[in-house]
């Protein structure tokens, strides 16, 4: 289970999740339910526009796919007149995967060490949303978004209340995906978003076997490839604009048996895998390991 809690550690510690963005709530959780996932209810959420000013409702809302490690976040956008924190500029350049989000321990810890390391952070952003209910518990977040990212939404977060989200009853999927283990970035300058997010997350680089860069973290890692490897590493998938957050890499507990049934001839092979297409999930490649 992903989240964390207070303890002075730094550095980044798990691939908590990754935010697929859409104008379409109703037509991508229709998606991700075809596709197997046992979604959350539709939460709205609240934030605040600047660490210092008060709790807003915003215009967007999600289901999530939980599950044991890590999950999926299906973000929309359901009330165009209220604040979208940057959710629209991110559609007008494609819908599908725009937030990359990594498991810290202790916010603001992280904020000492970033700001050391010459980050312009303004300070803790605040995020929350009810779980089920409108009026009962609500999750609470602390995040430290990387200013300014062109890749998308590129975030620290420490989950206040993880005990709310990683609830048993949303962890089964009828596709049987249990561990998010890898998101995968195509960026035109390779060397200089992974500099930005070897920075963000405090954790060194590896050279990726397709090219480019990998991050490896205490649990899941993001790769940092040049546009030049799309085609290997997800055949068939080309890049809408640059920087292009292209897919994920998820796990199954019964070896991809579940999403053959699924998803049957719309699978492609990849290297390591098989691929449900973008076009299935929102514009997002999403690879089941084995």
């Amino acid at each position: 289970m992903s989240g964390g809690s207070s303890g002075g550690a730094t550095g980044a510690r798990t691939l908590d999740h990754i935010g697929v963005c859409t104008r379409d709530g109703p037509g991508l959780w229709a998606a991700y339910e075809a596709l197997g996932f046992h979604l959350t209810p539709l939460a709205r959420q609240s934030g605040r526009r600047r660490p210092d000013a008060p709790v807003e409702p915003l215009a967007t809302g999600n289901r999530c796919a939980m599950l044991r490690q890590g999950y999926l976040e299906l973000l929309a956008i359901l009330e165009p007149e209220r604040f979208d924190n940057r959710i629209g500029a991110f559609l007008a350049r494609y819908a599908g995967m725009h937030i990359v989000a990594f498991g810290i321990e202790d916010a603001e810890a992280e904020l000492r060490r970033l700001r050391q390391a010459g980050l312009d952070i303004p300070g803790v952003s605040h995020l929350e949303r009810p779980v089920d209910d409108p009026d009962g518990p609500r999750a609470r977040f602390s995040r430290l978004p990387l200013p300014d990212a062109p890749e998308g939404r590129l975030q620290l977060i420490q989950h206040l209340t993880p005990e709310l989200l990683w609830q048993e009853r949303w962890l089964e999927h009828p596709n049987r995906a249990v561990a998010l283990e890898a998101a995968i970035l195509v960026a035109p300058e390779p060397a200089d978003s992974a500099a930005a997010l070897s920075r963000l997350t405090g954790h060194a680089l590896e050279p990726d076997p397709a090219g480019g860069y990998a991050l490896p973290l205490p649990q899941g890692r993001l790769r940092i490839l040049p546009p030049g490897a799309l085609g290997r590493v997800l055949p068939g998938v080309e890049a809408p604009a640059l920087p292009f957050l292209a897919g994920c890499v998820l796990r199954a507990d019964d070896g991809n048996a579940a999403i053959r049934r699924i998803a049957g001839d719309a699978l492609r092979p990849v290297p390591g895998g098989l691929m449900v297409p973008p076009e299935l999930a929102g514009g997002t490649a999403l690879v089941f390991a084995g």
